[in-house]
């Protein structure tokens, strides 16, 4: 096996401008007016291997919310303050074959969510999060990743307005379906959390970091945690793309609508990148296309 470890910056180089090529395919989110203006030209990646070598190309100054790819993280939190028998009661692990915020799934599938990469699934979880009120239970999470991963995320209250500006319908309705079918016990402290959540924000290398705290064996978190947490990407993280990408590249994976995914490479390290160019499902194009490439070349998969 090849491995992130023996990777070379020249390669890399190359490997990114064979990627961002693929960027044209996708479009910049336009629901949330503040993505709506990120240039769909911008790409940034950072690999962090477990000896804490470190390889960053492109725009790699840029900050931004991370979104959806904040949801292994708080799936991750909630393990670690519960139980896994506790929180798997909450959310499933089943593979959704419906978009990221279907509503009609979630009512085939009687109110419960099929698993906590998805809307339903995470505003399931924002509504277990210990605190006093959204605000208190949202900084206690940012938090405690930022002394997990030695990060300095924060959560963008600009992005937040912009959200809140503009609130997806389809959260209130799944929100309001997830309380009626009793797996949701206030309506809006869970949407406010889950909205604060996804504003979390930080550069591509500390998306990174905190793929490695699931990549990397550790004395902070449960091993049998990380392991649920890497199997629930691997099969879930890129919705309904999830079993085209677990053959072509083999990893566990997560993506965000603001264009950053994070790359678990088990027990070697984490690769995230960002660029907001989105395929149909929500995934980003060339960050997915460098994957592709990273995987193939280095031989990454977990089923080598």
């Amino acid at each position: 096996m090849i491995g992130i470890k023996n990777i070379n910056i020249h390669d890399l180089s190359i490997w990114v401008e064979q990627a961002k090529t693929q960027a044209a395919q996708g479009k910049v989110i336009e629901r949330i007016p503040l993505l709506a203006q990120a240039n769909p030209r911008w790409f940034a990646v950072n690999i962090i291997c477990k000896s804490e070598q470190n390889y960053s190309l492109g725009n790699t100054d840029c900050i931004f919310p991370f979104m959806s790819a904040i949801k292994p993280f708080s799936l991750l939190y909630l393990l670690e303050q519960f139980t896994a028998k506790q929180v798997l009661q909450w959310v499933g692990i089943q593979p959704s074959t419906a978009p990221f915020n279907s509503l009609t799934q979630l009512i085939a599938d009687n109110g419960h969510p099929r698993n906590s990469m998805i809307n339903s699934g995470a505003i399931t979880l924002a509504d277990k999060f210990p605190g006093k009120d959204s605000i208190d239970s949202t900084q206690l999470f940012c938090t405690w990743l930022n002394k997990l991963a030695s990060t300095n995320l924060y959560i963008d209250l600009d992005i937040l307005a912009s959200v809140r500006a503009n609130r997806s319908h389809i959260n209130i309705d799944i929100t309001n379906c997830l309380y009626e079918a009793g797996n949701v016990n206030n309506i809006k402290f869970a949407l406010d959390v889950y909205e604060q959540i996804c504003c979390i924000s930080g550069r591509v290398e500390d998306l990174a970091k905190l793929g490695k705290i699931l990549a990397c064996e550790n004395d902070f978190i449960n091993n049998q945690n990380r392991q649920i947490v890497n199997a629930v990407m691997l099969t879930c993280g890129l919705y309904e793309a999830s079993a085209e990408y677990s053959i072509k590249i083999g990893l566990p994976m997560k993506s965000g609508i603001s264009g950053g995914l994070v790359t678990i490479v088990p027990n070697q390290g984490a690769i995230a990148s960002y660029s907001p160019a989105l395929d149909h499902a929500g995934n980003s194009v060339a960050g997915l296309a460098l994957m592709e490439i990273l995987s193939q070349n280095l031989q990454l998969s977990i089923f080598y």
